[in-house]
């Protein structure tokens, strides 16, 4: 991979990718249209800056920048932890479905927690 790009290479960022078709799938099969403007929505837009911030953070020239745009992806992560509350209270998913994916939550929090903490000891992450 192109050094330009190097976030692609980033397992937090594939891993962050996989699970947004993931959930970008449940919730299209499982909400209903009403939310398609409301909670799928934000979601979504969670879902996407997760991701963006990853990117866009892995351009910027010093650490202390780019762990602020890990960080905000994490806070992206906590909001989607909060939409598959909304999505459990709402009866749009059952229980199994949302134990699944706060597990995956959990796992990419732990990751971007990991990688704040590395970008910030030891610099950026080539």
């Amino acid at each position: 991979m192109s050094a330009i790009f190097r976030f692609k290479d980033f397992p937090v960022y594939k891993d962050a990718r996989q699970f947004r078709k993931e959930l970008k799938e449940l919730s299209k099969n499982n909400f209903p249209q009403k939310e398609q403007y409301n909670l799928t929505a934000q979601l979504w837009r969670a879902l996407d800056s997760v991701l963006l911030n990853i990117a866009e953070g892995s351009e910027r020239y010093s650490d202390v920048d780019f762990s602020r745009f890990l960080n905000n992806s994490l806070t992206s992560v906590n909001e989607v932890v909060a939409c598959l509350d909304l999505a459990l209270d709402d009866c749009y998913i059952c229980k199994e479905e949302y134990n699944k994916y706060l597990i995956k939550t959990d796992n990419l929090a732990r990751q971007l927690k990991a990688f704040i903490s590395k970008v910030r000891r030891d610099g950026e992450i080539t």
